[in-house]
């Protein structure tokens, strides 16, 4: 009984990183990334440029800015400028994390990784296995 409704909140908060990725500016992918703690969200965050800079993620050739920060990364770096903390935190996430994001998931606190669709390169969710963040793929969203 437990499990299912884990799952079913588990979805639930997907559904809602999915929607958070619609304010998303970017042309190649939107990404959006919610972060839960004791059933509360302290953080959310999608794929975009810093603040400040024009919302214009791709360069002429339609590859993405090197500048442009990932939706984990943005949802982190909120809970860095708040009082919260990510410790012991499930990071829900429409796409896996790349190597560098990875990392800072990891050196956050954050214990457990929910996503919806695989990232072209699985080192990062290979490098969060080893540093003990639990790791789950929901592929159904209803």
């Amino acid at each position: 009984m437990e499990e299912k409704k884990l799952n079913k909140y588990d979805k639930a908060y997907l559904k809602i990183a999915r929607e958070w990725s619609l304010l998303s500016y970017c042309k190649r992918r939107q990404v959006g990334a919610i972060i839960v703690k004791d059933r509360m969200i302290i953080s959310d965050g999608y794929n975009g440029t810093p603040s400040g800079f024009e919302n214009c993620c791709e360069d002429e050739t339609g590859l993405t800015q090197w500048f442009v920060l990932h939706a984990e990364a943005n949802a982190i770096l909120k809970v860095a400028k708040s009082t919260q903390s990510c410790e012991g935190a499930t990071l829900y996430i429409t796409l896996s994390p790349c190597r560098e994001c990875s990392k800072l998931i990891h050196q956050s606190g954050i214990k457990r990784v929910v996503y919806h669709s695989g990232y072209r390169d699985d080192s990062g969710l290979d490098f969060l296995r080893k540093a003990g963040v639990e790791v789950e793929f929901i592929p159904e969203l209803d």
